[in-house]
Parts: C-alpha cells; sequence; structure tokens
C-alpha cells in the first residue's frame, strides 16, 4: 500500500484520533467548568483518566474502522459495533470523572487503573490486527 508497516499506519491513526478527541474533551471541559461553576478536586486524576479514556476509545475505533470500511453501511454500522464495546470505558470514565470532582480523588484511580488495561488491550491488539484488516480492504 504505503510501504509503511501496518502498525504504524493503526498507531498513527490512533495518535490522530487522540490529538482530535482531546482537544475536544479540553473545550468540553473548559465550557463545564464555566457554565456549571464546577470545582475540580482531583485534576491529576481528571487527566489521567482523560487521556486514557480517550487511547481507548481511539484504538478501539481505529480497529473497527479498519474493519468497516469496505462496506457501503459504515457511516451507519460503525456506531452500532463500537457502543456495545466501548460501554466500559464510558461506564469507567464516567465513574472516575464523578470521583474526581466530588470527593478524594485517591478513590478513583481503580477506574482509571481499568480504562488503562483497556487501552493497553486494544493498542496491543489492533497493532497486530491491523495488518489482516489493511489486506482484507
Amino acid at each position: 500500500l504505503s510501504g509503511m508497516s501496518p502498525a504504524g499506519i493503526y498507531l498513527g491513526k490512533v495518535t490522530a484520533l487522540t490529538i482530535e478527541l482531546l482537544l475536544l474533551e479540553a473545550v468540553l471541559v473548559l465550557g463545564v467548568a464555566v457554565l456549571y461553576d464546577t470545582k475540580f478536586l482531583g485534576i491529576p486524576l481528571l487527566f489521567a483518566i482523560a487521556l486514557l479514556a480517550t487511547l481507548g476509545i481511539a484504538g478501539a475505533g481505529a480497529v473497527y474502522g479498519a474493519l468497516a470500511a469496505r462496506l457501503r453501511s459504515r457511516e451507519t454500522l460503525l456506531p452500532l459495533l463500537l457502543l456495545p464495546l466501548l460501554a466500559p470505558v464510558l461506564i469507567a470514565a464516567t465513574r472516575g470523572c464523578e470521583v474526581s470532582l466530588e470527593r478524594e480523588a485517591m478513590s478513583g484511580w481503580p477506574w482509571a487503573a481499568l480504562l488503562g488495561i483497556f487501552a493497553l488491550v486494544y493498542l496491543t491488539l489492533g497493532s497486530f490486527l491491523f495488518r489482516p484488516l489493511l489486506e482484507d480492504a
């Protein structure tokens, strides 16, 4: 295709998605802080959860985006494939952010660890599985 390794293409796609999502999250967090006068009690936890959840979403999105690339109805099918898969990420990110906003942040680090495991699994599997997905496309 392009002469690059499939793992490099995958990691490039994940990096691009991560940067876009982190910029969006920064705007949304600033909007929440201004509009709702929110006091952030666990800022390091909030940053860790945002980064790990974003990596998990981007890793899964890149794999399933390549999987659905050849389909005619990919715009409809991709969210339907991703939503059940990303439900644990969304729940863990919501719980972790809730803890970082309400009380002592130490009780939210297990949620960050869960997000880290999910991101690590998808980044590792995606690096290995992206070659067959590109060859099929």
